[in-house]
């Protein structure tokens, strides 16, 4: 197996969806111990943001150029869908920020949607191309939107399912924490029953994943 590691909290050792992504990987790494693992802090080492010039090395295949900048972008654009189509098992920690991701989760979202590797489109519309994977995703909150009024601000475990979709993997689970900033009390029982669930979120992936 392998299995491909991504983290995007901006808060540290004090971030609860690294927390939470790091269980999810012990876990599957207990269960196949022949598994590798590709690591990618989106905090540490930030991936720029997609622009023209950058989106030309994906969205025009061969583009050359004679900025070595540009030149780097564009191999670092090829390296990380790489990393994805040879993954297995994709674990993501992702907080919400203000209703949705983190910037920096959502650059490596961009670069990795690349026309002819992840997607094409078709006379029937588009078709995912990044194959039969799995996605496991550290999900924290610091209120509550999987159920009550805020549930329609949702813009984060909404809008990953729907882009993995679209590239083609259709497992997605969370293991989901909130009410993070409601107290101590609070914050530490939901992250408790977050980590106790990670054995039956990795379980029903291979339930899946044998079907």
């Amino acid at each position: 197996m392998k299995i491909l590691h991504l983290d995007s909290s901006i808060l540290g050792d004090a971030s609860a969806s690294r927390v939470l992504s790091a269980a999810l990987v012990e876990e599957l790494r207990s269960r196949y111990p022949d598994a590798t693992v590709t690591a990618r802090d989106l905090v540490a080492a930030p991936i720029a943001h997609l622009d023209g010039p950058i989106a030309g090395g994906f969205r025009q295949p061969g583009t050359v150029t004679s900025d070595a900048g540009l030149r780097a972008e564009h191999t670092l654009s090829d390296t990380l869908v790489s990393e994805l189509l040879a993954s297995d098992v994709i674990v993501l920690g992702a907080p919400m920020y203000n209703f949705s991701v983190p910037s920096q989760l959502k650059a490596w979202l961009d670069r990795i949607a690349q026309p002819g590797r992840t997607f094409r489109y078709t006379e029937t519309g588009p078709v995912g191309l990044a194959g039969d994977k799995a996605v496991l995703v550290a999900s924290t909150r610091g209120g509550m939107y999987s159920s009550g009024p805020a549930g329609s601000m949702d813009h984060q475990e909404s809008y990953l399912s729907a882009f993995f979709g679209f590239i083609g993997i259709k497992r997605v689970s969370f293991v989901r924490a909130e009410l993070l900033t409601k107290g101590a009390e609070l914050r530490s029982t939901s992250m408790r029953q977050a980590l106790d669930a990670v054995p039956a979120a990795v379980t029903g992936l291979l339930t899946r994943e044998g079907a």
